[in-house]
């Protein structure tokens, strides 16, 4: 009598379901810390105001001057950092997957800087003077930058991730001594850049995000739409090409979703380094290399960063404060000479 197969399982199987249950436990972790920084960025301040004040100004409004600053100051701020952090978490992210370069931003391709100069240009040539009226000059400077990449990167086996990088520091660096050099003939531009340049999240209007939101959401969805391919182009084209994967398609869409969040996350804010290069990398240490996971965890780190270096901002010189493009700089510089000292910086 022939004995009964023994039931295939073994580690492999017994394990398979644990990384995803820790990763959406994770994720759960890292909402719930979000959560608490989008209710202190509403309590912390140059005073602080009790989390009942908080509760009242949103749900039960009154002529209260706490409620006040609630209402028309600290949580349009918020929000506000909400958008744009997840905007430059997953652009960073989008940037590393598409280039393989673990160190890749959106300063890497040029992009803040095209889209600083189209507000600059605006701004100083054009005396464009509210933020509402330079918000799509930058997104269409990021795109002109980014087709301009594109065209420079381009050889005859396709787009070159090595030449793109190359051909956006170039490009990059072009355009930030062009604004800059527009700025300096231009005392009324100077002076109207030089806290958009420094990169702020404060004395935006909730109204400055209605015409971008649409355009941020049709970024997230092609931006998740191409992760699976890009999971398999991780592997080389030629590889992603005989699993079925249409690199060229998947590589314009991704241009395409990361043009428009930083174009739209620079308009906003200004440019902000370091978040987009420090966050994918932290989602990658805890999920591994699986740009799902990835785009998910930066859309929810980006903006803790984001609120907790604002917050860091406003509490460190009180009654006055510190732009937040500043605090993440001075955190992000330590982080980056760390990346670059590792002998082996986190694998894309």
């Amino acid at each position: 009598m022939t004995a009964l197969a023994p039931p295939l399982v073994g580690p492999d199987t017994v394990k398979a379901p644990r990384p995803r249950l820790r990763r959406s436990v994770g994720l759960v972790v890292v909402l719930v810390v979000l959560l608490v920084l989008l209710v202190a960025s509403m309590m912390i301040g140059s005073t602080a105001i009790a989390p009942s004040v908080v509760w009242d100004a949103l749900f039960h409004p009154a002529a209260d001057i706490d409620q006040f600053a609630i209402r028309d100051y600290r949580l349009p701020r918020t929000v506000v950092g909400l958008v744009v952090g997840m905007a430059l978490g997953l652009v960073g992210a989008l940037i590393q997957a598409l280039t393989r370069n673990p160190l890749a931003d959106p300063g890497t391709l040029g992009l803040d800087a095209g889209a600083s100069f189209a507000v600059t240009v605006a701004v100083g040539v054009l005396g464009v003077g509210d933020i509402s009226g330079y918000l799509w000059f930058a997104v269409a400077g990021a795109m002109i930058v980014m087709l301009v990449v594109l065209a420079l990167g381009s050889t005859r086996q396709g787009s070159s991730p090595v030449v793109m990088v190359l051909a956006g520091a170039c490009v990059g660096a072009v355009l930030r001594g062009a604004a800059d050099a527009l700025q300096l003939t231009n005392p009324a531009a100077f002076d109207a850049m030089r806290s958009w340049n420094a990169g702020s999240i404060g004395g935006r209007p909730l109204d400055l995000l209605v015409p971008i939101l649409p355009v941020f959401a049709v970024a997230l969805v092609l931006a998740f739409a191409v992760s699976g391919p890009l999971n398999a182009m991780a592997l080389g084209d030629d590889l992603a090409r005989t699993q079925g994967v249409r690199v060229t398609r998947a590589r314009v869409l991704a241009i395409i979703a990361l043009t428009l969040l930083a174009g739209g996350a620079t308009a906003i804010a200004g440019p902000i380094g370091f978040v987009g290069l420090m966050v994918p990398h932290v989602a990658r240490w805890i999920v591994g290399p699986n740009q799902r996971w990835i785009f998910a965890y930066s859309v929810l780190l980006a903006p803790a960063l984001l609120l907790a270096s604002d917050i860091l901002g406003r509490i460190v010189m009180r009654p006055s404060e510190i732009p937040v493009g500043v605090v993440t700089a001075f955190v992000g510089a330590p982080v980056l000479i760390a990346l670059v000292l590792r002998k082996k910086a986190s694998g894309l």
